[in-house]
C-alpha cells in the first residue's frame, strides 16, 4: 500500500493517505510515456497550414515563353513552383491527419507509469477540506501559500465536477482542475505537483480497479 502525504488547508501535515500500488508504484515505462505524449499532442494538432497549388496562385496562366527556339528550357506558365510567385511544390494541403491511437491497455499502463514517476519524485499530495472552503479565489490562493507550493503548473484532481471548487480556482492561472476520469499521461507529466482530495483518490482507485 502506498502512503501519500496529506495536508490540511492550513498547511498542517496529516496522517498519510493510503493509495493503490497499482497506480503509484507501477513500473515506470519511459518509452510508452513518450509514445502516449506524442499521440496526445498529435490529436490536439490542427491541420491549419495550407499552401497554394498551381490553380490557386494569382498569376497569369499564359505560357511564359514560346516552346522552341529560345535556347531555354521549355516551361508552361509562371504558376510553376520554380518561378518566384508560383505555387508550392508538395506543400501542406490543409487536410493532413495527425491523429494517432493507443489501445486502452497502453493508455492505462502509461498513465500508471506517469503517476508512479510523479510519486517517486515527491510531486503527489492529498489535501483535506478543500470542498469546505468558501468558493473564492483568494481563499484557494492562500491555501497554496500555506502548503508552500511553487505557483506553477499545479493540477487539482476532482472526483466529480464540483461547482464550488471550479469557481474558487478558475481565476488562478497556475492551477488547473480536472476530473480523475479525464486524466491523461500528458496532463500528469506536465504538472509540477498533483493534488488529490480524499474523494478523488478513492474515485480514481475505483475507476481503475
Amino acid at each position: 500500500m502506498t502512503l501519500i502525504p496529506a495536508f490540511s488547508t492550513s498547511g498542517t501535515k496529516l496522517t498519510a493517505v493510503k493509495g493503490s500500488d497499482k497506480l503509484f508504484k507501477a513500473k515506470i515505462n519511459l518509452a510508452l510515456m513518450a509514445q502516449a505524449v506524442r499521440v496526445y499532442m498529435g490529436n490536439q494538432r490542427a491541420a491549419s497550414a495550407q499552401a497554394k497549388d498551381r490553380n490557386e496562385v494569382n498569376v497569369t496562366h499564359a505560357k511564359v515563353w514560346r516552346q522552341k527556339g529560345t535556347g531555354r528550357a521549355r516551361h508552361g506558365s509562371k504558376n510553376a513552383p520554380i518561378f518566384v510567385g508560383g505555387a508550392k511544390a508538395h506543400g501542406p494541403s490543409g487536410r493532413q491527419n495527425y491523429s494517432r491511437k493507443l489501445s486502452k491497455q497502453q493508455k492505462q499502463v502509461s498513465l500508471f507509469s506517469a503517476l508512479s514517476k510523479q510519486f517517486k519524485d515527491g510531486n503527489i499530495l492529498a489535501v483535506a477540506g478543500l470542498d469546505k472552503l468558501e468558493p473564492k479565489t483568494k481563499k484557494f490562493d492562500q491555501v497554496i501559500d500555506k502548503l508552500k507550493l511553487d505557483k506553477k503548473n499545479l493540477l487539482l484532481l476532482l472526483n466529480k465536477d464540483k461547482l464550488s471548487l471550479k469557481r474558487g480556482t478558475r481565476n488562478l492561472p497556475y492551477l488547473m482542475t480536472d476530473l480523475v476520469t479525464n486524466l491523461t499521461t500528458y496532463t500528469a507529466l506536465r504538472a509540477k505537483k498533483i493534488i488529490f482530495t480524499k474523494d478523488s483518490l478513492e474515485a480514481m482507485e475505483t475507476h481503475y480497479a
